[in-house]
């Protein structure tokens, strides 16, 4: 299999990228000779992370018969201070909302996503450290 994507130069640091028929626009910040229209290339790592993962353990807990209230994906990154500043280490927050929500099926789902399925989180791992944590909301 192979994934393919076509990323067209708009004009100063803008840059729009389809994605199987989505549109998704980089910008640099205006300090950086952009115009702030839209995301940080790096910062797009973080949402593919929390995406994958995060699609993985909604669709664990499902065949579980869990269903959360509310599910967030945090993650809390580290950033190289020099050049190439890159992410050294990244810490995924579940957080969870709701009732009924065995600590055992959770730890279960996100393990199962970070250990099977997570292809991120794989391709992550061999580059930083990746450390989770599981919190619960009342």
């Amino acid at each position: 299999m192979k994934h393919f994507l076509d990323l067209a130069w708009k004009e100063a640091m803008a840059f729009e990228a389809d994605v199987d028929g989505h549109q998704i626009v980089l910008d640099a910040a205006k300090e950086s000779g952009g115009a702030d229209s839209g995301f940080r290339p790096k910062k797009l790592m973080m949402v593919a992370l929390a995406g994958c993962t995060g699609m993985d353990v909604i669709s664990i807990l499902r065949k579980m018969k869990v269903e959360p209230e509310s599910f967030h994906v945090l993650i809390d990154a580290d950033v190289a201070d020099d050049h190439p500043m890159k992410y050294t280490a990244m810490k995924i927050i579940y957080q969870f909302k709701g009732k009924d929500l065995p600590m055992d099926k959770l730890e279960k789902a996100v393990k199962l996503s970070e250990e099977k399925y997570c292809g991120v989180s794989a391709v992550y791992r061999q580059a930083m450290q990746l450390t989770t944590e599981i919190r619960i909301i009342k």
